[in-house]
């Protein structure tokens, strides 16, 4: 029972470990202090010259890591937290590549005697793209809160609706999960020796989770009528676009369209092989 008693603060503790890049978002640094419209459109550009590589392209993506170890430096998140966020998502990438070897066999070129297909090139390069991707993702936030990146779509001319939905879906994520942890505590405490674990009871706790939520999502409409909500993001200071942001902005993303348009690392490789000679 003491063994039942201790899992379920773990899997609370994992998924709540979600918030802590909430928490993140309200330090106090260069990074945090831009206006959330500069960093969701810089990290923007970077997704957009990231995912148009083609995919046997990979060296040419690593110099993109400069720019969220530069932001993630300079904004103090730490980066041992970020890199198990990234990992606890890495499944879906693994899986959308990994028959990637078995389908495109045609050697790409030839490591001594043995010959790397396209299938693991582009594996390596799914792998390389998420990583940049959900990495770029999890530092705007943790350097904005998601709030604050809601905020910017509707500034930026996202639909208000769409803003909205995004912001109470992270929101209310968290109390979801809050009401699901409370199920799954109550069967574990109703359990003994393996009684109560079939499928047929997860049916039951799936629709007890939908009838609660119901009620909380009617409350909370309630509770935000009551304190005046119009549908409009706000956030406590105010935005200001200036020169740090035009700055932030413009050098990132000519870095970015750089890096696209010339593979920099081939381009050193080639000027280290000619001084050579």
């Amino acid at each position: 029972m003491s063994r039942r008693g201790h899992a379920a603060p773990g899997i609370d503790s994992s998924f709540f470990d979600l918030g802590r890049l909430d928490r993140l978002a309200h330090q106090d640094s260069p990074i945090h202090r831009l206006d959330p419209r500069a960093k969701l459109f810089t990290t923007l550009v970077f997704l957009v010259c990231v995912v148009s590589f083609r995919k046997y392209q990979v060296s040419a993506l690593l110099p993109f890591f400069v720019f969220p170890v530069v932001l993630a430096t300079l904004g103090g998140l730490p980066l041992g937290y970020l890199a198990k966020r990234v990992l606890a998502v890495a499944p879906f990438a693994f899986f959308v590549g990994i028959f990637n070897p078995l389908l495109d066999r045609h050697p790409l070129f030839f490591l001594g005697s043995v010959g790397i297909s396209g299938g693991w090139v582009s594996f390596a390069s799914i792998l390389l793209r998420f990583t940049l991707t959900v990495g770029a993702a999890f530092i705007l936030i943790a350097t904005t809160s998601f709030h604050g990146v809601c905020l910017a779509l509707a500034r930026l001319g996202a639909p208000r609706i769409m803003a909205n939905q995004l912001l109470f879906l992270y929101r209310y994520l968290f109390v979801l999960g809050d009401e699901a942890m409370r199920l799954v505590r109550a069967r574990a405490l109703r359990s003994f020796d393996g009684r109560g674990m079939g499928m047929r009871v997860y049916g039951h706790m799936l629709g007890h989770l939908l009838l609660r939520s119901l009620a909380r999502a009617q409350r909370v409409h309630l509770a935000m009528c009551c304190r005046g909500f119009d549908g409009e993001i706000r956030l406590l200071r105010r935005l200001k676009l200036g020169g740090r942001e035009a700055a932030f902005t413009l050098g990132w993303s000519a870095a970015f369209l750089a890096l696209r348009f010339y593979n920099v690392p081939q381009l050193l490789g080639g000027l280290v092989t000619g001084l050579a000679r």
